[in-house]
């Protein structure tokens, strides 16, 4: 019986760990696109700032979750946490780099032109292209934990 609390307090510690990556995943977004993007997504409710924030969070996940794979072999939980924590922010640094980069390659800011919603409600193509581009980057470093 010990052993299930215990397993479930690793668990919500490295939840904190992984909700401490998305939280600076959402910060390294929003400095990176137009605007507060808080107030994009929920008060301009801007679909294109949606597929970005959608497709980043996944990706993120996806990096948290590969990097909690990796710390298992790790020595201890203390280390597999820091260990973790470290893997999932270089992934948000890795998703964020490679957007500036691609951004720089495009046509117009690859910000402004993603969340620039079309008349008809639509995301723009470069807001499915950019998500593309996170969960990419996030299977690249996921496969570099491994």
């Amino acid at each position: 019986m010990t052993e299930i609390f215990e397993s479930t307090g690793e668990a919500l510690l490295y939840g904190v760990v992984g909700l401490a990556v998305m939280a600076v995943g959402f910060i390294a977004l929003d400095l990176v696109t137009p605007g507060k993007l808080f107030h994009v997504v929920w008060v301009d409710r801007n679909r294109g700032a949606a597929v970005l924030l959608g497709s980043q969070s996944i990706a993120v996940g996806l990096v948290v979750m590969e990097a909690i794979r990796a710390s298992e072999s790790e020595q201890g939980l203390g280390y597999g946490l820091l260990s973790t924590l470290l893997y999932g922010l270089a992934g948000v640094l890795v998703m964020t780099l490679v957007g500036i980069v691609i951004g720089h390659l495009t046509p117009g800011r690859m910000g402004e032109v993603a969340l620039d919603d079309s008349s008809d409600g639509r995301p723009h193509p470069a807001a499915w292209v950019q998500a593309g581009m996170y969960l990419g980057t996030a299977l690249m470093v996921g496969a570099a934990l491994s």
